[in-house]
């Protein structure tokens, strides 16, 4: 998540967020928080997750992972900062277990497709070496005639 939009779910402004962050950069590691480089900016402008630039403010944006986002709630101190935390948690979990059940419906369709191909394969090994009925091989033209 972006910096500025956990500032607005956080209810502070995002130069005090960033604030907080740079005071403990020590709970943030690179597999935490990182900051946003110019070319990844252009990126999310031009597939519209930023409006425009001007959005930014002038600054980078930080990005935040899961466990980022869960170490806000120990440098941002007020209630909110806290339900906040807590309501975007569930999020990630939920996002988690849809995830899963993606995975698991996904590898039951290339179960059921590979069953389907293995019946198929029997059928064609069983079949008669016949021409196929739906081909024009050994079957007079119809239609117009010159």
């Amino acid at each position: 998540m972006l910096d500025f939009d956990l500032a607005e779910l956080y209810e502070v402004e995002t130069r005090a967020l960033k604030q907080s962050v740079k005071r403990n950069t020590r709970r943030f590691p690179p597999d935490f928080m990182f900051e946003l480089s110019e070319s990844e900016i252009v990126l999310l402008v031009s597939q519209n997750v930023i409006p425009s630039k001007s959005r930014l403010g002038g600054a980078l944006p930080f990005a935040f992972t899961e466990q980022g986002v869960a170490m806000l709630s120990s440098v941002l101190r007020s209630n909110k900062a806290i339900d906040t935390n807590i309501a975007v948690m569930r999020a990630f979990v939920a996002l988690r277990r849809y995830a899963l059940t993606f995975d698991e419906i996904a590898s039951k369709v290339l179960e059921h497709d590979k069953e389907i191909a293995d019946i198929n394969e029997a059928l064609r090994q069983l079949a008669p070496d016949e021409p196929d009925p739906n081909t024009w091989e050994g079957r007079p033209r119809i239609g117009f005639k010159k």
